[in-house]
């Protein structure tokens, strides 16, 4: 049995990332229809707003599905009632200390996985009473670890520190990289730029057109004087550069960044002075699929691959 669909209860060991301006409840509940585990993206929404989608997601699914919640952000003891109040069993917490809020949750009889880009910050979740840690490799879109550590190097390195279910993510996007992740140690996959560019997703569909259109390099890992993001190349991220080239104070970059960047991008569909946010894994991406499509096609490509590592001779 496979730690991770036995820890959640589902199908495959398949969650779909919890990311902001893409993970309603039709995308959370669609990934949980269809075999996976769906997360609801806390970071985009105001407390009542997240309310009404977890409220939402259980008349759409019957199956399990949690909420992704990033400390960094405002209203987090708010949003943490709601979670309680709503009856939600399964939360993903990221970018913040793992031991401010995991006694709370597991209290409350919360199944706690945290997000780290590091084999240190995976060790300090499992010791902080986590159930499992999500290792990101800097492959990944959005907001990423400083360490620059690839999902390659980045899996067997905390595989070898904790004994907790430890679940891959950062430029995984079909069978063959779920395949490759749980080899190299990995116990299933997180996937957030396949998701983001569904049918399901709350995303903006122009963004959903420039995910598919991006290619090999055309995003990069920027702002990490404030919080590194992981951008695809637009108006905005040439500013973003510009800037730079100028020797720019922390404030400065504040300034340029301002408010609403990626709302603007990703959610409303500003693809010259919002920020885009998405893997280095979008140059494999073609299609804007159903979900349920995307699941069949990781889970098809999965088992093919597995029959031909079984004939590698050498």
């Amino acid at each position: 049995m496979n730690k991770i669909t036995q820890l959640f209860n589902i199908k495959y060991p398949i969650i779909q990332g919890g990311m902001i301006w893409n993970s309603g409840y039709k995308l959370a509940s669609a990934v949980s229809n269809a075999g996976g585990l769906g997360l609801i993206g806390a970071g985009s929404m105001y407390p009542e707003v997240l309310r009404e989608h977890i409220q939402k997601c259980k008349k759409a699914t019957t199956k399990p599905f949690g909420v992704n919640v990033p400390m960094l952000y405002p209203n987090v003891e708010e949003i943490m009632k709601i979670i309680v109040e709503e009856g939600v069993k399964i939360v993903f917490t990221s970018a913040g200390n793992p031991k401010t809020w995991t006694p709370f949750l597991k209290e409350n009889g919360i199944t706690v996985v945290h997000v780290v880009s590091s084999s240190k910050f995976a060790l300090k979740a499992q010791e902080a009473g986590v159930d499992a840690v999500v290792a990101e490799g800097f492959e990944a879109g959005g907001h990423n670890g400083r360490e620059e550590t690839t999902t390659l190097t980045l899996i067997p390195m905390v595989r070898e520190q904790i004994s907790i279910p430890l679940i891959a993510a950062g430029g995984i996007a079909t069978g063959r990289g779920m395949l490759a992740a749980m080899t190299l140690g990995a116990d299933g996959i997180q996937m957030g730029s396949r998701f983001a560019a569904s049918t399901e997703s709350s995303a903006h569909d122009e963004f959903k057109r420039t995910i598919v259109e991006t290619g090999e390099g055309d995003t990069q890992l920027t702002l990490k004087e404030l919080a590194p993001v992981r951008l695809i190349k637009n108006k905005f991220y040439n500013d973003v550069q510009e800037l730079y080239a100028k020797c720019p104070s922390k404030e400065d970059l504040v300034e340029l960044l301002g408010k609403r960047r990626a709302k603007r991008g990703m959610f409303e569909g500003d693809l010259i002075e919002g920020e885009l946010e998405i893997g280095q894994i979008a140059g494999l991406i073609h299609d804007i699929l159903p979900v349920e499509t995307i699941v069949d096609n990781i889970i098809t490509e999965f088992n093919v691959a597995k029959k031909e590592v079984a004939t590698f001779e050498f």
